[in-house]
């Protein structure tokens, strides 16, 4: 604001300087008239005037001569800063050159007023500021303490959770946390659903183990002796409690759309047709169309071997001759795996996928895989569905969305 001040004054001084030359100009007689202090420049604009033309020295205030009598050899225009005495005098040099005449005129004002001002002004623009920063520093502490009480809430909230008298988080947060709170209750909506999928198990694995373990405890237990055939049913139960076993296994290592992790179709579905070629030589699986091997998709990588294993299983023991899959994953996974087996009669198609149902029992197997399957998508929101073609087989078309 001091360089603005001093750049506005000695503007003012030059045009002021500028004016006087002009008037000299046209009146040569009028200059001694225009230095002196009853002159009409000097009680109208209070300037301070030094003149010194073809030698001749005059002046408006006789008692800055001496000072500024140096800056009269200047050969150049200049707004020069003069101090004494504690006072401050800011000075305009113009050397100039009219008809033959060489001389040089300053015009001079006092600054001491101004920087008076701009201290007034200073103190008055500290003190605001003093008080702006502290209205500031107010409503920061209340905005940071309105921010802060939803924390407290969640705090509160997490507690209720933990002793149980809450089963979801339910408050009012700022826009950055919700996506926090939205995380929080996914997270344990899927702990829930593993509890209540570990409590099935366990609750299926009780009935169906119960009966047949009883029986076989019954017959080690009596008097009879065990003959082959007696034998050979105690070895089919204990094969339909192990199968019982390892598909509620399975079931439970179900990780949900909600673990968070991802897997690449296009490297695991090259990975398990290699598998599936090895394991049945005599079908042919085309791979009519592969993800890219850099897509990703929202589904833990067991839950997605296990999902396209079921599939390619079932095609492999069925099919005639060959197995076509055709899966895309731009938005979400499509997949369609359709074999030349016998296929199933369309009033049938409903009952497929129903627990332990199976169709023909022509090859091994206990009915529990498109089970496994439907359940399995259900916790990633898919869809599963079984058409018959117009020539035969079976088709499966599996949906899963994307995250």
């Amino acid at each position: 604001m001091r360089d603005l001040a001093r750049d506005f004054l000695g503007d003012r001084l030059r045009e002021e300087a500028e004016y006087t030359l002009e008037k000299f100009r046209r009146e040569p007689t009028a200059s001694p008239l225009l230095a002196a202090p009853t002159s009409l420049s000097a009680k109208v604009f209070h300037h301070l005037y030094v003149l010194r033309l073809d030698g001749e020295v005059t002046t408006s205030h006789p008692t800055w001569l001496e000072t500024l009598y140096p800056l009269l050899d200047g050969g150049e225009d200049a707004l020069i800063d003069v101090h004494r005495q504690g006072n401050h005098l800011l000075v305009y040099r113009l050397p100039f050159s009219i008809a033959g005449h060489e001389g040089t005129l300053i015009v001079g004002e006092s600054f001491d007023r101004v920087e008076a001002g701009l201290n007034k002004l200073h103190w008055w623009i500290g003190l605001i500021a003093g008080l702006v920063l502290l209205l500031l520093i107010g409503l920061n502490l209340l905005a940071v303490r309105a921010g802060l009480d939803p924390i407290a809430q969640l705090q509160r909230q997490l507690e209720e959770l933990r002793q149980g008298t809450r089963k979801r988080l339910q408050l009012t947060m700022p826009t950055e946390l919700e996506p926090l709170i939205t995380q929080l209750n996914r997270l344990m909506d899927a702990q829930e659903n593993r509890l209540k999928r570990s409590r099935h198990a366990v609750s299926n694995l009780s009935h169906a183990l119960k009966t047949p373990l009883a029986a076989i405890m019954q017959a080690i237990r009596g008097q009879r002796p065990i003959g082959q055939s007696r034998r050979a049913k105690i070895l089919a139960r204990l094969e339909d409690m192990q199968t019982q076993l390892n598909a509620e296994l399975r079931r439970s290592r179900i990780a949900g759309a909600d673990s968070g992790q991802h897997t690449f179709p296009g490297r695991e579905l090259a990975s398990l047709l290699d598998m599936f070629r090895t394991l049945y030589p005599d079908k042919t699986f085309l791979s009519v169309e592969m993800p890219e091997a850099q897509v990703r998709l929202a589904m833990e990588r067991q839950d997605f071997m296990e999902m396209a294993g079921i599939v390619l299983d079932n095609a492999g023991k069925w099919a005639r001759d060959t197995i076509r899959i055709h899966t895309t994953a731009s938005d979400g996974l499509y997949m369609l795996v359709e074999d030349d087996g016998p296929g199933v009669p369309a009033e049938q198609l409903a009952r497929l996928g129903q627990r332990g149902r199976r169709l023909d029992e022509g090859l091994p197997g206990h009915g529990l895989g498109l089970s496994i399957l439907i359940n399995l998508l259900e916790h990633y929101q898919g869809t599963v569905e079984f058409q018959t073609p117009a020539d035969s087989g079976l088709r499966v078309v599996i949906h899963v969305p994307a995250a």
